[in-house]
């Protein structure tokens, strides 16, 4: 198995993750440090990152966590602030599939399996993402609805033809197969109507449901079938 995808699959971080973590040297082999992501290793191979062993790939599991406001969607936080993970039972090394912004809500997936990490993240793929916004200055009008569907112009380019819904006056169910930083709240407030409050409620096939904030549950292999085929594996 090629290194980059033997890491993914010990749960260590998704394909691309485990890519750029070989590439800033921080992976040995044996001691030696490795910096090509197709090297073969075995499971006799002594792999670590940043000193750490790492352990055989184990079986994959998919959390759903309906993530609060103010929990960083990252393994770890050098600020010391609560992150998704750790919400999340500690018996298997898990990581955060994408990311919602700090003050973000709603559904995120944790998991150890980096392959299908890789293909619900990877724009190639086109995984529908539907957040649900609460906007400022409504009512939201045609004009502005038709420019989301159309494509907004951001700092870092055109964003790609979205599906919107109007929910109410300043409700906006909103659509995308894109991940750009602070996507949603970009493209909202481009058109005139900066967001109050963003909440994520379903990703490819999953929903959010009556999942309580903070609350997390394994999904079972028929839901992850489900996203596997969303994800095109």
């Amino acid at each position: 198995m090629r290194l980059g995808k033997f890491l993914a699959s010990a749960g260590v971080a998704s394909r691309r993750a485990a890519e750029e973590l070989i590439r800033d040297e921080r992976v040995t082999i044996a001691g030696v440090v490795v910096t090509d992501p197709a090297r073969d290793v075995t499971a006799e191979d002594k792999v670590a990152v940043d000193g750490d062993q790492v352990g055989v790939p184990t079986g994959r599991v998919v959390y759903a966590v309906n993530k609060p406001a103010g929990v960083v969607s990252t393994a770890r936080d050098p600020q010391g602030r609560p992150t998704v993970v750790s919400l999340a039972p500690a018996n298997v090394r898990l990581y955060p599939v994408g990311r919602l912004d700090i003050d973000t809500t709603g559904l995120i997936l944790l998991t150890n399996d980096g392959e299908l990490a890789h293909r619900l993240t990877h724009p190639r793929f086109e995984v529908p993402k539907v957040y649900r916004a609460i906007v400022s200055r409504p009512p939201v009008r045609e004009r502005a609805l038709r420019a989301l569907r159309e494509g907004v112009e951001l700092d870092d380019g055109t964003t790609s033809p979205a599906a919107v819904r109007r929910v109410g006056p300043d409700v906006l169910e909103i659509t995308i197969h894109e991940g750009r930083k602070r996507q949603v709240r970009r493209m909202c407030e481009a058109v005139g109507h900066p967001v109050r409050r963003l909440e994520r409620v379903r990703f490819g096939s999953l929903e959010l449901g009556s999942l309580r904030a903070g609350a997390v549950r394994e999904l079972t292999a028929e839901e992850i079938s489900a996203l596997r085929r969303v994800a095109g594996g």
